[in-house]
Formats: C-alpha cells, structure tokens, sequence
C-alpha cells in the first residue's frame, strides 16, 4: 500500500474568518450614553432655573456690571494679586533656596518661616497685621537697644493696602517656597554634578542649569497659585481694602440687593480665572516642550503600509 506525500505548509495556517480593522466600527457604549443624556439634564435644568427664577434679578446684575466702582474693585484686586505673588515668589525663591541650604541655622530659620505662615490662615494675618498698632505704637528705624534715627506712627504706615499686601505675601511666600523647592528636588542630582563638573558656580548652576529644569514642575502649581490668590484677596473686604468683593457690598448695603450684587462679582471674578487659565495652559506648553505625552500622529509615507496590511484579528467560533 503506497502512502502519497501532501506537501505540509511550512507557515502558520491562516484562519478564513479574519476580520479586516479598516472595516471596524466603534462598539456603542450605553454607560457613555446615559452619562451624556443625564449631564445634559442637568445643564438644562440649572439654566431653567436661572432664566426662570425672578429673584435672581437680571436687570440689576445688567445694571452694575460695569459700574465705575465695581470695575475700580476689579482692578484693585488684580493689582493686588500681581504685587503679592512678585513679592511671595521672590521671597518664596530665597526661603526654598535657605532650605535646602547646607547652612544648618539658616535651613531651620526657613523651615520656621514656613511652617508658621503656612499653619496661620490668611484671614488671621490680615486682622493681626491691620492692627500691629496695638502691639506697635511707632515703628523706628536706628541702632538695635540704641539711638532711634527716624520713626513713625504705626497707625499711618499700616493702612489697609499695606496690611493686605504684608499678609498676602507673607502666606504666598510660604506656599511658593514649598512649590520651588519640590521643582528644584525634581532636577536631577546628575545635573548638578555636570554643572559643578564644567565649572559652574553654584549662582550660575542654579540660573542656567536647574532652573530652567524645575519650571517644568513648578509652573503647574504657581498658575493654580496665581487663582488662588486672585479669589483670596476677597478677603481683604475684612478690613475694609477697596476690592471687588468691598465694591460690591457697599453697593448691596445701599440697595439690598444682595444675591444680585453677588453674581456680578462672581462674573468678574470666572473671567477674571478664565484668563489667568488660558494663560497658564500657554506657559505650561512652552516649559513642557520635549515631555508632551501625545500619541505620534501617522505620517503619509505609513498610510499605504497600513491600508495595504489587512490584521489577522482572529474571532471567537461560537461553540
């Protein structure tokens, strides 16, 4: 009995039931679906609510947005922002610096400074500052337990401008100084030695070499930082600081108008965010360039190789 050789395929058997991905549709997710339909429920809800509830007083708001006063609160509390974090990043930069100092005295002396500003709220600081005259008749300048060469009233020097910009920076600084020294713990200690390595001083090592490194990490937290203080000096209102929140209640205390006066200054407020948002997004692309997680677009030359492959995606037989 003769057995005739079949010539046996020497590659792997291709299944006929392969299914081509250029010819896939996306699965329909119902989860995703429902989600969609009750987030629209509730958008759709909350502006019925708006537009149909009297009590909220359109017109009014549409009356004094842009009153001269309300804009004069705007812009004292934007300038009051931008004095602060100057102040709070540069004092925050040394403080992050003293930390990380060899120097043991001068790392203690700036963890203390930090750890208190950081544990006070800043509503407390602003009240204790408007009144250092209790503690502080005068302030002098001249020799420690010496001669007094010049001196003035606590109660002129400390107004209400300069009580908000001491407690505000005071708390930002603490705060930034924690943000700048995480950006600085982020550089590698590689980096360093190379810079010590090519002959860097510490000054240039730290301006040319780590920081550009850090911002990448410290951009991020300052930009949140900058909002949050932005909505932070509506706290000044306390003690009577002309800001957008005092322009607004000297307004409602005349007119009663409350719930009114209120949205105008939380419209002011969400553009005032909105901006500093759009800013903030821009600056963390120029500092994130070169670490940008997006998927690699298809170039043109990769399209016919992919058109042209059909992907063996083998599917289950139902038994």
């Amino acid at each position: 009995m003769s057995v005739t050789d079949t010539p046996m395929s020497s590659g792997p058997a291709v299944r006929t039931n392969a299914v081509d991905v250029a010819q896939a549709r996306p699965r329909i997710k119902p989860l995703r679906i429902l989600g969609t339909a009750l987030l629209l429920l509730i958008a759709g809800s909350i502006v019925y609510f708006l537009v149909t509830n009297k009590r909220f007083e359109w017109p009014v708001v549409a009356e004094y947005l842009f009153a001269p006063s309300v804009l004069l609160g705007l812009v004292t509390s934007v300038l009051l922002m931008v004095v602060t974090m100057v102040i709070g990043t540069v004092l925050g930069t040394l403080l992050a610096a003293g930390q990380l100092s060899d120097y043991w005295p001068v790392r203690v002396a700036c963890m203390a400074f930090v750890g208190f500003f950081r544990g006070v709220p800043p509503l407390v600081q602003l009240i204790f500052w408007f009144n250092l005259a209790y503690l502080v008749p005068r302030i002098a300048v001249g020799v420690p337990f010496g001669p007094e060469f010049f001196s003035w009233s606590t109660n002129d020097l400390i107004t209400p401008l300069t009580a908000a910009i001491i407690g505000l920076s005071l708390h930002e600084a603490a705060y930034m100084a924690e943000i700048i020294r995480a950006g600085i713990l982020s550089v590698d200690q590689g980096q360093h030695d190379a810079a010590s390595a090519m002959g860097f001083s510490r000054w240039h090592s730290f301006t040319r070499i780590v920081m550009p490194q850090a911002m990448r990490v410290i951009i991020p937290p300052t930009g949140s930082q900058i909002i949050a203080t932005l909505k932070g000096t509506s706290l000044v209102s306390v003690i009577a600081m002309g800001d957008l929140l005092h322009a607004v209640q000297v307004i409602y205390n005349r007119t009663y108008d409350v719930v009114p006066m209120l949205i105008v200054a939380v419209i002011w407020y969400l553009v005032a965010v909105t901006i500093l948002t759009f800013f903030q997004r821009r600056v963390e692309e120029y500092y994130g360039r070169g670490a940008t997680r997006h998927a690699p677009k298809a170039t043109a030359s990769s399209k016919p190789a992919a058109a042209g492959t059909t992907a063996a995606i083998r599917t289950q037989e139902n038994q």
